[in-house]
């Protein structure tokens, strides 16, 4: 199938961001791994904020965030778009770099599947991030959009060892 006529309606930002960025550095991979910096860059699609406003969205502390933001920012994922002066000190807003991050691993691909060796315990937080996942991609089903697939899954396999 065809999809190079598909229209892709990016999110309205307030402040400017390029289109998309393709990620697949693996310091921008290991950043969107983690669930809290996820869950900032998703946050950041509506408009920017700074610390403190994601610190109280989130219900963590600003210390927390910060090194978060930090390793965003490191990865290029994240940049200052604007500040602000609150009494004697700058307030930083963040904001993307992109309005869409398109993932894309040099490792694999839907028809290559990935092998790791996990203990029950990690497989289980594996498979507990892997629905937040999918019920995410499943929320975001917009009237009119274009149709996608996700296909996920983590399992116990006799696979080669490599």
């Amino acid at each position: 199938m065809d999809h190079s006529s598909e229209t892709v309606t990016l999110p309205a930002l307030d402040y400017d961001a390029d289109d998309v960025l393709v990620v697949r550095e693996p310091e921008q991979l290991r950043a969107l791994g983690d669930d809290l910096r996820t869950a900032i860059v998703v946050r950041l699609r509506e408009s920017a904020c700074s610390t403190s406003e994601l610190a109280a969205e989130l219900g963590i502390p600003k210390g927390t965030v910060g090194h978060h933001l930090k390793v965003l920012e490191r990865a290029g994922l994240i940049r200052v778009v604007r500040t602000r002066k609150v009494r004697a000190l700058t307030e930083k807003y963040y904001g993307r770099v992109a309005r869409l991050f398109i993932l894309k691993s040099e490792e694999g691909s839907p028809s290559e599947p990935f092998h790791a060796r996990l203990n029950a315990e990690d497989a289980r937080k594996l498979r507990r991030r892997l629905d937040r996942l999918a019920a995410d991609f499943k929320n975001s089903d917009t009237p009119g959009g274009a149709p996608h697939e996700l296909v996920v899954g983590v399992y116990p396999t006799e696979a080669p060892r490599g």
